[in-house]
């Protein structure tokens, strides 16, 4: 039997050092861009535009949400993935407008 994936518990204030440094890479920053940009602020894990493997994709959607910036939710056989928008702009206040406004 193999061991349970362990999951990190997100901080209740995420260090900027980290929500920064999980937005400084372009597929991260990419991520967070289709979700702002997601009609119901929400997208389906399989729904996103990405050139990289699976295997790194879900590297980089793990480091986005141990960052505290998105979340996922189970929703069928689909995992939907959201921005943590309230909490964001709670610690981060116009973080999210910086990267919508950004070229």
């Amino acid at each position: 039997m193999s061991p349970a994936r362990k999951r990190s518990s997100v901080p209740a204030r995420p260090p900027l050092d980290r929500v920064l440094k999980s937005l400084g890479d372009p597929v991260r920053l990419s991520i967070v861009r289709q979700l702002l940009d997601a009609s119901e602020g929400e997208k389906a894990c399989g729904c996103f535009a990405y050139d990289v493997t699976k295997q790194t994709f879900s590297h980089h959607m793990a480091i986005l949400e141990e960052a505290g910036l998105i979340q996922g939710r189970a929703d069928g056989t689909r995992r939907m993935i959201s921005l943590r928008l309230d909490e964001i702009e709670e610690h981060f206040p116009g973080l999210l407008e910086l990267i919508r406004a950004a070229p």
